[in-house]
This record gives structure tokens, C-alpha cells and sequence, in this order.
């Protein structure tokens, strides 16, 4: 009798589990049954693998080595994607551009990401005057223009370098995702599991980080996929202007910035025109899959 409950019980877990997979398990089924985000996917872990296994087959060193007898070489043996203004290696610098500028798109969305998560699970929660105050001060933030205050700062502080670039960039970045996350908070925290957590004594910052927060993960995930590819291309549309990365660190901006001379733009094509469609390939990419994480929710947010 008792083997015959435990195996009644077993099929009902697995039944459960067929009926209301995991997110992530839903982001995998939907990204298989896209061929495009499928493909997106594939492509993406190919150029991230090369890129962030560059520096085993690239010396790092000789990227920053100026030779003026090999300045401008077109594509060759020796040099695949040709050579730079100083005689650098054009393919080496796109392979550590392309680590440096996805490294530095992760870590701006994460920072951001943890920063408007925070804000918007503090505004939501606690609602009435606290949520009014902290959202008078999200919306003047909002109506500052970003774009010009990081160019002030970039241009202001001394010893820039790259971790202050990052932070520069997470400071402005996460006004959007406090507001989204402030709106669902304020659903949340109208539910039966919240008031009886909050009838037991439960700590407000243990019901927002631990009970209300895996409730909201799947909006994060998706936000966070989406805004990393425009994060990726504001740092190199800022590195483009000259006001990004310090001098001497590769980027795809970096080389992309060669454009603004229409002699190399017409003649020298091999210098910016790579970078120019690797940045392209990337965002598409990440879109695609941000696409089919954002299905993946919806399907999910139906089924509960």
C-alpha cells in the first residue's frame, strides 16, 4: 500500500514538473523550437569563445607595438584583417575589442541590473510616501540627459581608467529597470504571501529579496538580456566619439573610430569595416535570444 502512495506521489511530481517546467527549461524549448534565436545562440558562444580564448593564440604585447614600416598593410597571410595606422595587427585587436566591449556590456548590465533591482524592490514595497519620494527622484534622473553627463564625467575625472568607465555607465543605466521593477513590486506586494509573511514578522528586506524577488526574476532576465546589447553599443558609439575607453585599451569603438576619416573609410576598409559588422552580428544575436527569453516569459507568466 505504502510502495503504491510513494509511486502515486512520483507521478504526480513528474506530471507537475512536465506541466510547469523551469524558466530556464522554458528559455531552452523556446530558443529550440526558434531556428533564428537557435542560430543567434550558436554564433554568439562561436565569436565569444574565439574572443575569450584570443589571448592563448595572441600576443597581447605586439597589439601595442607601434611599427611604422608596417603601417596600413591590406589582408594577407600574415596579417588577416590587415594592419592599423601604427602597424598593428588589425584581427588581433578586433578578437581582444570584441572581449573587452562584451566584458564591459556584462558588467555595466549587472551592476545597473542589481542597482534599479534594489530601488525598484525598496519603491514598490513599501508604496505610499517612500515610494512618491523615491520616484520624484527616479523621474528627475530620467529627464537629465544621460549621454552628455557621462561625457562630462568621462572628461572630469582623473586616473580614468576602465573600471571607472563601468561605473560611470551603471550609474545612469539603471533608471528603466527600477521603474519596471517598482511597477511589478507594486503588484506583488498586494498578494496573500507577502501580508502573511508580514503578519509572521518577517523582516521587510527578507521578503523583498527572498520571497518577492524570485517572483520577479524572469522580468529581470529578460530585461537584462535585451538591454546588453544596447549597452555594448553605447559604449562603443561613446568610444567611437572619443569619450569611452582610455587610450591604448583595444575596442570594437576603437577601431570602428577609424571611420571618421573618409580616406580610410573608402580606401582602408579592412581597419573599421570588421569591427563595424562584428558589433552588428553581436546585437542582432543578443537580440534574437533576448527574443526568445522574452516568449519564454510570457509563456510562462500564461501558464501560471
Amino acid at each position: 500500500m505504502k510502495d503504491t502512495v510513494t509511486l502515486n506521489e512520483k507521478e504526480l511530481i513528474a506530471r507537475e514538473k512536465l506541466n510547469n517546467p523551469s524558466f530556464m527549461k522554458t528559455i531552452w524549448r523556446e530558443i529550440l523550437h526558434d531556428k533564428m534565436a537557435l542560430g543567434s545562440l550558436i554564433l554568439l558562444i562561436i565569436l565569444l569563445s574565439t574572443a575569450y580564448l584570443s589571448p592563448l593564440f595572441i600576443d597581447q604585447a605586439a597589439l601595442t607595438r607601434v611599427n611604422f614600416l608596417n603601417t596600413w598593410k591590406p589582408p594577407s597571410a600574415a596579417n588577416w584583417l590587415g594592419t592599423d595606422d601604427g602597424g598593428r595587427d588589425v584581427f588581433g585587436q578586433l578578437m581582444i575589442g570584441a572581449r573587452n566591449s562584451f566584458t564591459i556590456g556584462i558588467a555595466i548590465t549587472v551592476i545597473a541590473g542589481m542597482i534599479g533591482l534594489s530601488y525598484g524592490l525598496i519603491s514598490g514595497f513599501y508604496g505610499g510616501g517612500v515610494d512618491n519620494i523615491m520616484m520624484r527622484f527616479l523621474e528627475f534622473m530620467m529627464v537629465l540627459p544621460t549621454t552628455m553627463f557621462i561625457i562630462v564625467f568621462v572628461t572630469i575625472i582623473p586616473n580614468y581608467n576602465v573600471f571607472t568607465f563601468i561605473l560611470i555607465m551603471s550609474v545612469f543605466l539603471w533608471l528603466g529597470k527600477a521603474r519596471l521593477i517598482r511597477s511589478r513590486a507594486l503588484q506583488e506586494r498586494e498578494l496573500d504571501y507577502i501580508n502573511a509573511s508580514k503578519t509572521l514578522g518577517t523582516p521587510s528586506w527578507k521578503i523583498m529579496f527572498f520571497e518577492m524577488f524570485p517572483n520577479l526574476s524572469s522580468l529581470v532576465i529578460v530585461n537584462m538580456t535585451l538591454t546588453l546589447a544596447s549597452n555594448i553599443g553605447i559604449e562603443t558609439g561613446l568610444t567611437f566619439l572619443g569619450f569611452g575607453l582610455p587610450a591604448g585599451t583595444p575596442s570594437l569603438g576603437t577601431l570602428v573610430a577609424f571611420a571618421r576619416n573618409p580616406d580610410i573609410v573608402k580606401n582602408k576598409w579592412w581597419v573599421w569595416l570588421p569591427a563595424a559588422l562584428l558589433i552588428l552580428v553581436m546585437m542582432l544575436c543578443i537580440n534574437y535570444v533576448g527574443q526568445a527569453v522574452k516568449r519564454a516569459s510570457d509563456a510562462r507568466q500564461r501558464l501560471a
